[in-house]
């Protein structure tokens, strides 16, 4: 399986799970995409979807481990396929991607991993590195495109 369809994945759903530390309500999707699904117990049509207080630290360490590793993937790939990414006019989309994992690696002040409001007056971690995977997510989408478009 190609690094794009896995890294893509991955990251959008790290992206979520960081984003439900300040807590959401959504649609219930569960059953979405299949027309001739039917749910056996009566359920509601938005849930509240809200990262656990003890389990915040442990889904913004997974996500910035797994981005230190992408980004040295990703390091690697730029050498060894710089004259394909030259010639597809790839490769600055590409140094936007390993930019953005970058900032995911910054020194954290913090002693603890702080889980603020969206707009509060407390930082919150998770929403700041959800928004560089984001991005990230975002240009690996643009990238395969353009790779794809030959």
């Amino acid at each position: 399986m190609p690094i794009w369809r896995w890294s893509k994945k991955r990251l959008g759903s790290l992206a979520q799970r960081l984003a439900a530390s300040v807590g959401q309500t959504r649609i219930n999707t569960d059953l979405a995409g299949d027309i001739h699904a039917h749910q056996s117990t009566p359920t509601p049509n938005e849930v509240e979807v809200k990262t656990p207080w003890l389990q915040i630290d442990d889904i913004f360490f997974e996500a910035r481990g797994y981005s230190w590793a992408l980004l040295h993937t990703l390091k690697a790939l730029e050498i060894d396929f710089r004259d394909v990414l030259e010639k597809k006019n790839a490769l600055t989309s590409f140094q936007q991607i390993i930019r953005e994992l970058e900032n995911t690696q910054s020194f954290i002040w913090s002693p603890i991993i702080l889980n603020g409001t969206g707009f509060g007056p407390m930082a919150n971690h998770s929403l700041i590195m959800g928004s560089y995977i984001s991005r990230a997510n975002a240009s690996i989408i643009d990238l395969r495109n353009l790779l794809e478009q030959g």
